[in-house]
């Protein structure tokens, strides 16, 4: 009797180290490994020499606020040139800024040439490279690798994240104490390079659509109403906000901690590294976590479990004791971040992607920023250990806050492109670009059905605005009974062809259930108008 076929490899691999068999996925994360590398050796290197340079706790938490706060003011631009022009030469362009700022802080600091106003400024332009690099790959993953192995994908999005939050400060750390912040800065500048030169090897597919390209204003007008349309995306930047508040005062302070400890370079070292061996060890596992437990349930332990470390790190007597906490801080930290991230990105569609996730990340640095500043004030006002337990109180408050919305989960929409029937063509010729375009729609329903009818319409009312149109609105006939005339605007006629291109499975399942509602002999008419110029 023949022993059973062992399974191909891909199925022996933990669910969360699947992707990594994909090509493309393997050679872009290794490249989003190194940029964060860069990143967190940067930040670290900048937080101590800050300590150097200055003596006030809010410069030192301003280090922490200025690498966040590009993407918060930044964010929507570059979502949206994400989603209109080609996302490998994006992707590239963002890591050039990165490496050539990072080369730029490597040159100063070689001349002796920083002081507090100017490291602050550079880590500022070098935040405003991770504004532009982190939507573009988080729009970019959810492309290459199929749905099946995505929660692992943003599993190793975010382990590189933390592995580099690990590996970053030890090289920081080392470095520091052997050789300076010149060191450092001029490691992270040919770190940068490598990634620059290993995202320029990935050849993408083109996208390919028979319309011209969105114009830049507008994409980003559709973003944003596309996100405030989405009940989902609302609910979770509200709570991804509101955790990064909370929780910053950890990551923002822990210089002073460490100063406070009586320790140098290497215990500051050493705190930024536990949280990071946390979080890799939390990354590894948060995928089979999800398919256990709910994402409500995961984003209520975790910010549980950050409050009591945080609480941990404010009264620690030894850095070993705080060094523990942090690990603990880092397994909640990632799990609750992770599974917010991985609500977000299922809650987009691929076409508006980048910029749903500029705004996500808006939200998430917007909070990380904002908590910078606010505990470096109440620990510049009061002292670190106040501002500490102050951050773990706010915990329980937010959750009590944001107990009503939930982060989903179960059967999420089915968002994969499903395009509407073609628009017929028009019976006179025009520009392309004139508009507006009006389309109506007639509904004949039996008035027992009105008050469902009207439940679905205002989901319809949603998903037409999160498609792009201008206005929405629902009529009903006061002459006939049980007749609807339902009417949204489109800002062109090529914005009203680019609408249909943008319909959805869930789209699709609407309109069937809208449909089920029509009692006429012949399906819902629809018309079209375009409007009149006229001479005044």
């Amino acid at each position: 009797m023949n022993p059973p076929a062992k399974p191909p490899l891909v199925d022996r691999l933990p669910p969360t180290l699947q992707a990594l068999t994909l090509p493309v996925f393997r050679m872009l994360w290794l490249a989003w490994l190194a940029a964060n590398l860069t990143m967190w050796m940067n930040d670290v290197a900048a937080a101590w020499l800050m300590t150097q340079l200055t003596d006030s706790a809010v410069m030192v938490a301003l280090v922490s606020a200025a690498s966040t706060l590009p993407v918060f003011l930044l964010g929507i631009p570059s979502g949206a040139l994400a989603d209109i022009i080609d996302r490998r030469r994006w992707f590239a362009a963002t890591q050039l800024w990165v490496a050539s700022v990072a080369v730029l802080l490597a040159l100063l600091s070689l001349g002796d040439g920083l002081d507090a106003q100017l490291l602050l400024a550079l880590t500022f332009a070098n935040g405003i490279g991770l504004a532009m690099r982190w939507p573009v790959f988080a729009a970019i993953v959810p492309d290459i690798v199929p749905r099946e192995r995505l929660s692992g994908a943003l599993a190793l999005q975010a382990l590189a994240m933390n592995i580099s939050r690990v590996v970053g400060p030890m090289f920081a750390g080392a470095l520091l104490a052997a050789s300076g912040s010149t060191a450092v800065f001029v490691l992270n500048a040919l770190l940068s390079l490598v990634a620059f030169a290993q995202v320029l090897r990935w050849k993408s597919p083109p996208r390919v659509s028979a319309l011209p390209g969105e114009r830049f204003v507008g994409a980003m007008r559709v973003g944003l109403q596309h996100v405030r349309q989405s009940p989902r995306m609302k609910a979770v930047l509200v709570r991804v906000f509101l955790f990064f508040v909370q929780s910053m005062a950890l990551t923002a302070l822990l210089p002073l901690v460490a100063r406070r400890l009586g320790s140098g370079a290497g215990g500051f070292t050493l705190l930024v590294s536990s949280m990071g061996v946390g979080a890799v060890a939390a990354a590894l596992t948060v995928p089979q976590l999800r398919e256990k437990v709910t994402r409500d349930a995961i984003a209520l332990w975790g910010t549980l479990i950050v409050s009591t470390a945080t609480l941990a790190v404010a009264f620690a007597p030894a850095l070993w004791i705080a060094a523990l906490a942090m690990v603990v801080a880092g397994v909640a930290w990632i799990s609750t971040a992770n599974t917010m991230t991985m609500s977000a990105q299922l809650a987009l569609p691929n076409w508006v992607r980048a910029r749903g996730m500029s705004v996500y990340q808006m939200a998430l640095m917007g909070g990380s920023a904002g908590g910078a500043v606010l505990w470096g004030q109440v620990a510049e006002r009061a002292s670190v250990p106040a501002a500490l337990v102050t951050a773990a109180a706010l915990g329980p408050l937010v959750l009590l806050l944001t107990r009503r919305l939930s982060l989903g989960g179960g059967q999420d929409e089915d968002l994969s492109a499903m395009p509407a029937h073609p628009v017929p063509a028009p019976a006179f010729s025009f520009e392309p670009d004139r508009g507006p375009v009006m389309v109506t729609v007639e509904y004949l329903i039996d008035p027992a059905d009105g008050d469902a009818f009207r439940a679905v319409m205002q989901d319809t009312r949603r998903a037409r605005l999160r498609q792009g149109a201008l206005s929405w609105g629902l009529f009903r006939d006061t002459a006939q009974t049980g007749r609807y005339i339902e009417y949204f605007v489109d800002e062109s006629w090529v914005e009203h062809q680019r609408r249909m291109e943008r319909f959805t499975a869930a789209d699709i399942g609407l309109r069937d259930r809208r449909l089920a509602f029509h009692r006429g002999s012949e399906i819902p008419r629809v018309t079209r108008y375009l409007a009149e110029d006229l001479d005044v």
